[in-house]
């Protein structure tokens, strides 16, 4: 997979500030901290395309992102990834997280180029119930889901497969995909899950 652009195109906290409808949308999500921007910039292959910081809640609004790929088939296609902001711990008041909570639900269920959901898990920890609940909301919403397992990297490799198997039962979904944006690995395996969605 060659990513040939990778560019960033706005931030909205609603439907009015969201770009025209374009290229398919992926959108990610993932409980605070669980490494969407790290994972972001490893698929694009860039090393700041979304902010990544070491304090949950960081992302506040949908950070929306244009990219053109091209895979070894050498077909091209255009593709926009949508970074929401985390669900669980966010640091910030409750108001402020509940009305994060609203942008998310707004979003996943009403923005039509969107083709697919990306859960992010983090393999330390495991699948938590937020993590269940937004994989079984997003399929409650004919959306198709993704789960893509991080931060494997800090696992022993005699770990990262059982805790794999682990996260596919608690959640019971097809593909799941061990993936760290840090040693790397597991990009080509997610880009190729994310294009498949797109058809």
């Amino acid at each position: 997979m060659i990513v040939l652009s990778a560019e960033f195109v706005k931030s909205a906290s609603g439907p009015e500030g969201y770009p025209p409808a374009g290229p398919p949308e992926l959108a990610f999500c993932g409980r605070s901290n669980v490494g969407k921007s790290s994972a972001l910039n490893a698929l694009a292959g860039r090393r700041q395309l979304a902010r990544v910081s070491r304090t949950p809640g960081r992302t506040r609004l949908i950070n929306f992102f244009d990219l053109r790929v091209r895979t070894e088939e050498r077909s091209e296609h255009d593709v926009r990834f949508a970074d929401l902001p985390g669900y669980g711990f966010a640091s910030g008041p409750r108001a402020e997280r509940e009305q994060w909570k609203e942008m998310i639900e707004r979003y996943l269920s009403r923005r039509d180029p969107l083709r697919a959901l990306v859960v992010l898990v983090d393999g330390q920890i495991g699948a938590q119930p937020s993590d269940v609940e937004m994989a079984r909301w997003g399929e409650s919403l004919g959306r198709r889901v993704l789960v893509a397992v991080t931060k494997l990297d800090k696992l022993s490799r005699s770990r990262r497969g059982r805790q794999v198997e682990k996260i596919q039962a608690q959640l019971g979904l097809q593909p799941i995909i061990a993936f760290s944006a840090r040693e790397p690995f597991g990009i080509e395996e997610l880009w190729r899950a994310l294009l498949s969605a797109l058809s």
